[in-house]
C-alpha cells in the first residue's frame, strides 16, 4: 500500500477540450475550462496553478509554472455519451457501449405519462426539457393551486419531478419518484436517474430548489472498483451525489452536500479524520448552476471559490495521502444549447511525498483512475472492467 488515503474529487463538467469524436455530438471546438478563463477580466486559481493545470492546458490569465507540484494528463472517454453516470461509472471501470436514453427533444412518451398519472394519482404538467428555475417559474403556481405534478427532463438521461415541500410534501414526492423509477426500468423508457426536485416558495421569482433532492439511479451494470474496495474492508466514503450515481453500491459511508462549497468543507473535515481507503467526491454546482445555465462568469467564480477550499485541503494532506482531481464530462458555458459537451477531462495527482511531477501521456479511458486506486491497495479490479493502473508513474 503506497497511499493510505486517496481523495478523488470530481469537478463536475470541467472539460478541457473537445474529443476527436465531438463533431458527432455537435460539440466541435468546445473547451469548458479554456473558454471560462477567457470569459472574465480576472481569473485566479493559484492552487490549481501550482498543481499544474496551466501546464496541462493553455489558459487565459493563468500561466504555466516551473516545477509544478503534481502530475497531470488528459483523459479521453472510451464510453459512448457524455452523461454524468457514464463518466463516473467509467472512472470506476465500466465501459458503457450503449448510451442512456434521453427525451430532451420530445418529452416522455404518452404511454409513460399516462401510467405515471394512473399510479401516482397526480396529473402531469410540463413534460419537456427545461432548467429547474425555468420550469418552476412557469408551472409552480399551477402545481401549488391544483396538486398537479411537474415532470421534466434535461440533456441528461433523467426524469425529474418537482414538488413543493410544504404543499406537495417530501414523502409524497419521494413516493411518486419511486413509482417513476419502477416504470422507467422498461428498456424503452430506461433513464439513468429519476430525480426528486423539492422546492420552497409561493410566488414566481421566489421559488428555490432545496437540498432535499434525491436521485433514484440505475444500479451499475457490473462490479466496479468501489465494490472490490468495500469487499476488502477498505473505507469508501462518498461526498455529494456519488452515492446516488452508484445507487449506494460499493459505498461504506455517504455524505450529502448542500452545495459544492459544502462538499469541499465536508472533504476537509473528512481529511482531519483517520481512514484507510477512498474518499470520492462530486461537486455538482459547476455543472448544475453554471454549465447548464450557460453562465461562464458564474462558473469562473465557482472555480475560484473551489481553489480557495483546495488550498485548505492541501495543507491537511499527509505523506501517505494521494489527491486526484478530475471531471466526468464537459459543459462548456459558451457553447450553444444547454447540454453537456463531449470533452477530454483533466487528471491531476498530488501527494506531499511525491519526488517528481510533470505531464503524463494522454490516456484513452477515465478508468485509469479506478484501476490505479485499486492497484494502490494491492487488490484486483473486477472481471469485465476496462483500464489499467498508472500508479507506478506517480513517483
Amino acid at each position: 500500500m503506497k497511499y493510505k488515503r486517496i481523495f478523488t474529487i470530481v469537478i463536475d463538467s470541467l472539460g478541457v477540450g473537445a474529443l476527436e469524436d465531438a463533431k458527432e455530438y455537435g460539440d466541435e471546438n468546445t473547451d469548458t475550462l479554456g473558454h471560462i478563463s477567457q470569459s472574465v477580466s480576472s481569473f485566479r486559481i493559484p492552487n490549481l496553478q501550482k498543481l499544474g493545470i496551466a501546464n496541462l492546458h493553455s489558459l487565459h490569465q493563468v500561466n504555466p509554472i516551473q516545477n509544478p507540484m503534481g502530475y497531470y494528463a488528459y483523459l479521453k472517454e472510451a464510453s459512448v455519451g457524455k452523461d454524468t453516470m457514464t463518466g463516473h461509472w467509467e472512472m470506476m471501470g465500466l465501459h458503457i457501449t450503449k448510451p442512456f436514453k434521453t427525451f430532451t427533444q420530445t418529452g416522455f412518451p404518452k404511454e409513460l405519462i399516462d401510467e405515471l398519472e394512473k399510479r401516482t394519482g397526480h396529473k402531469v404538467i410540463g413534460n419537456k426539457s427545461a432548467s429547474g428555475t425555468e420550469i418552476l417559474d412557469e408551472l409552480a403556481c399551477e402545481e401549488l393551486e391544483t396538486g398537479n405534478m411537474i415532470v421534466y427532463t434535461s440533456a441528461d438521461s433523467v426524469l425529474q419531478i418537482c414538488g413543493n415541500e410544504e404543499t406537495f410534501g417530501l414523502d409524497e414526492l419521494y413516493r411518486c419518484c419511486q413509482i417513476a423509477r419502477e416504470l422507467t426500468m422498461k428498456d424503452e423508457w430506461k433513464v439513468g436517474r429519476v430525480i426528486a426536485r423539492p422546492y420552497i416558495g409561493k410566488q414566481p421569482g421566489h421559488f428555490k430548489q432545496t437540498s432535499n433532492r434525491h436521485d433514484y439511479a440505475l444500479k451499475p451494470y457490473g462490479e466496479t472498483a468501489l465494490d472490490v474496495l468495500k469487499e476488502n474492508q477498505l473505507d469508501v466514503i462518498s461526498v455529494g451525489k456519488i452515492v446516488d450515481i452508484f445507487d449506494g453500491q460499493g459505498i461504506t459511508k455517504a455524505y450529502k452536500s448542500k452545495s459544492s462549497f459544502h462538499g469541499m468543507q465536508q472533504t476537509i473535515d473528512i481529511a482531519k479524520d483517520d481512514f484507510t481507503g477512498l474518499c470520492y467526491v462530486n461537486l455538482v454546482d459547476f455543472d448544475a448552476l453554471w454549465g447548464h445555465r450557460r453562465n461562464p462568469k458564474g462558473y469562473a467564480k465557482e472555480l475560484e471559490t473551489f481553489d480557495e477550499k483546495l488550498g485548505e485541503l492541501l495543507k491537511l494532506l499527509k505523506d501517505d495521502d494521494l489527491l486526484i482531481l478530475t471531471a466526468d464530462h464537459g459543459n462548456d458555458p459558451t457553447h450553444s444549447g444547454s447540454d453537456h459537451t463531449r470533452e477530454k477531462v483533466p487528471f491531476i495527482a498530488y501527494s506531499p511525498s511525491m519526488k517528481g511531477s510533470g505531464q503524463l501521456k494522454e490516456e484513452d479511458t477515465f478508468a485509469v483512475i479506478g484501476c490505479s486506486i485499486v492497484d494502490n491497495f494491492g487488490i484486483q479490479m473486477p472481471e469485465n472492467t476496462i483500464g489499467h493502473s498508472i500508479l507506478n508513474q506517480l513517483d
